[in-house]
Formats: C-alpha cells, sequence, structure tokens
C-alpha cells in the first residue's frame, strides 16, 4: 500500500524535536549567507544570482537527463534580469520555457501558487507539446489514456520504479487540497514547508511528464519566501543530482510507509545545508570575476577577446584552443590566434604544456 492510499492521508507528520536542532542550523546558515551577499553590492548579487540560477536550470534537467547548452541559459537567464554579459543572440524555445518556469517561482515567490500557474509552468517546459518524441498532454493534469504513472529512474531498458502515484480521476480532487495547503499560512517554518510541498507534489505527480522540474520549481518558491528574496544564492537542484541515488531511495521508502516523513523532511535538510555550503564555490567565483576585471579595467581589450575571457571566469567546459576560439567568436583561424597571441603577450593567457595541434590556453587569475 502506498502513502496516498492510506485513509488518512494527506495529513503528513514530522518528528519536530528530532529535526529541531538541524533545522535551527539550516536557518543559520540561510542567515549567513544572505549577509554575506548583502555585503557584496548589488552588482555583485546579480552575478551569483546569475550564477546559481543557471546551474539550477541546468541540474534540475540533468536530473531527468537532459543536458542542455549551459550558455543558451545563461543568455536566457541574463536578458530576464536585464543584466548585459555578452549574451548569445541564439534562442532556445526549450531552454527559454524552462527558464521562464524556474524565474517565474522565485521572482515572484509571494504570489499564489495556483492551477494555472502549474499549467502555464508545464506548458513552457514543453513547447512543442512533445517529450523527446512521444506526444503528451500539456498544461492540464495527466489524463485516463497516459495510463498508471510510475515514478521511474535509471537507462532506459534498466529502469527502476519507485512508486505509482494517485489514479488521474483523484488528480482534481488531490491539486485542490494540495493548493490549498500551500497558499493558506499555517505556522510551519518555511523550510520544513517546502519540504513538505516538494514530497507531496512528486507524490500525487499530476503531469504526464516534468513533475519533477515542477517539484523543484514549487520548493525553490517556497525557500524563496523563506528568506524573503528573489534572489539565488545557492542551488538545490544541483546539490539534489549530486545525490541523486539517495533522493530516489528517501522517495522510495517514505512512499511505502506510514504518514510519517520524518527520514524524508531530515534528507531534505541535510541536502540543503550541502547546497548553502556549495555556494562558498559560487562567491569564489564571482569574487576572482570581479577581481580579474579590476586589474583588467584599463586593458583595450575587443569584443571577441572580452567574450572569451567571460566565457572562462563561467566556468568553460574543457580546453580552450584556437579552434574552439575561432567557433564561439565566428571567426577565422587566423583572427582567433591573433586574438590569443595579444593576450599571451599581455599575460592574460597562458599557453598549457602540451603542444602541437592539441595546444591549449588557461586564464591568469589574480594571485590571492
Amino acid at each position: 500500500m502506498y502513502i496516498h492510499e492510506l485513509k488518512e492521508w494527506p495529513d503528513l507528520s514530522w518528528n519536530r524535536a528530532k529535526l529541531g536542532d538541524e533545522l535551527a542550523r539550516v536557518r543559520h546558515l540561510q542567515g549567513r549567507l544572505l549577509g554575506r551577499m548583502e555585503a557584496l553590492g548589488f552588482g555583485l548579487r546579480e552575478e551569483a544570482t546569475l550564477q546559481t540560477l543557471t546551474q539550477d536550470v541546468l541540474k534540475t534537467s540533468e536530473i531527468e537527463g537532459e543536458k542542455l547548452d549551459a550558455e543558451l541559459v545563461r543568455s536566457s537567464i541574463a536578458r530576464r534580469m536585464g543584466m548585459d554579459v555578452g549574451a548569445t543572440s541564439q534562442i532556445d524555445r526549450h531552454v527559454e520555457g524552462i527558464v521562464e518556469a524556474m524565474l517565474d517561482a522565485t521572482s515572484k515567490y509571494a504570489e499564489a501558487l495556483t492551477e494555472d500557474r502549474l499549467f502555464a509552468w508545464h506548458a513552457a517546459l514543453f513547447p512543442t507539446g512533445r517529450s523527446g518524441m512521444r506526444e503528451i498532454t500539456v498544461g492540464e493534469w495527466r489524463t485516463e489514456a497516459s495510463g498508471p504513472m510510475q515514478v521511474v529512474s535509471g537507462p532506459l531498458g534498466r529502469e527502476r520504479v519507485h512508486f505509482e502515484a494517485p489514479t488521474h480521476n483523484r488528480l482534481k480532487k488531490e491539486m485542490a487540497r494540495f493548493l490549498k495547503w500551500f497558499n493558506t499560512p499555517d505556522g510551519t517554518d518555511p523550510v520544513i514547508k517546502s519540504a513538505l510541498a516538494h514530497f507531496w507534489f512528486v507524490t500525487i505527480h499530476p503531469f504526464e511528464d516534468g513533475n519533477g522540474r515542477i517539484a523543484r520549481a514549487i520548493a525553490d518558491m517556497v525557500l524563496a519566501q523563506s528568506e524573503k528574496s528573489s534572489q539565488r544564492f545557492y542551488s538545490m537542484a544541483a546539490q539534489i543530482q549530486r545525490e541523486r541515488k539517495d533522493y530516489y531511495n528517501v522517495l522510495e521508502r517514505c512512499q511505502k510507509g506510514a504518514l510519517d516523513i520524518t527520514v524524508w523532511v531530515e534528507w531534505f535538510l541535510h541536502c540543503l545545508k550541502h547546497a548553502i555550503g556549495s555556494s562558498e564555490k559560487t562567491l569564489e567565483a564571482v569574487l576572482a570575476k570581479a577581481q580579474f576585471w579590476k586589474l583588467h579595467a584599463g586593458a583595450s581589450l575587443n569584443e571577441r577577446q572580452r567574450t572569451i575571457i567571460n566565457r572562462l571566469l563561467d566556468g568553460f567546459e574543457g580546453k580552450l584552443t584556437s579552434s574552439k576560439w575561432a567557433k564561439l567568436t565566428k571567426c577565422s583561424q587566423d583572427t582567433a590566434l591573433r586574438d590569443i597571441s595579444d593576450l599571451l603577450t599581455r599575460e592574460i593567457l597562458a599557453k598549457d604544456e602540451a603542444g602541437g595541434r592539441s595546444t591549449s590556453y588557461t586564464l591568469r587569475l589574480p594571485q590571492k
């Protein structure tokens, strides 16, 4: 018997005494992080938010086995934030939709969560009406035609079924009850409410696809409420992706037990604590970028050079070669080599040890 089949569902409970110390630690870490970010100033906070949201969108898709183009995601978020980061003009409807849904959840965290809002998020996630090659029901609850909704993980052919969601004929009632609870203040700490909302929504699994991404967006929305800020400085999706195996194991365990989901809330707090801890890397990257451009404020660089340097500062994947430079800046190989040689002379770039056709280059960062 699954948890949603119990007579008392959805009267979820958790051991407040057992979780009290961990909740206090997480709340302390949240406050300390927000205080540090506040001291950075508006520009650096925006840069940190951009980096965090980019990671959030990339990783929430990776959990579902989708790999998005990082530069397209970053450019889409930067445009919506009104930031000039030399963003690419290329538009991908799928990327735009995911970014739009995630930003709506966090930037409008104080607004009510409604059926129409959830439908809009779902439609944004699937702009073509398809999930891969498969046509799905978009912008409304799953139908009888979609069959039993099983929550699975693992590669094709070796999937593991974690639980089965309520039947489609229960969805309208289940979601009405969930939304009423979500929008009604009841004194529950917002961090705990974030964990409950994530679990409850995933249990119902109301859509034919995209439930995990929307559950994580809902959780982020409540975390934004807990901080009273739309700016995001840590990524729960990135941490869940790192702990994906445990994520599915804990979900499965709680789906087949009683209505006490202390184990899930405890895991969620543990994951959130690690996510906040990982924000140190974001902060370091933002400060390193600011320090770099402060050091080279008077440097006369062309647009191609600035574009590539920013890509390197934002976490360039792989090795930078002249051919990649030419491709990314849409210039000839000769022009790429001239740009690179100029930066080598200025000691902004350094040549890596391997030479010949595999010659690659690294950015020289200011010494701490």
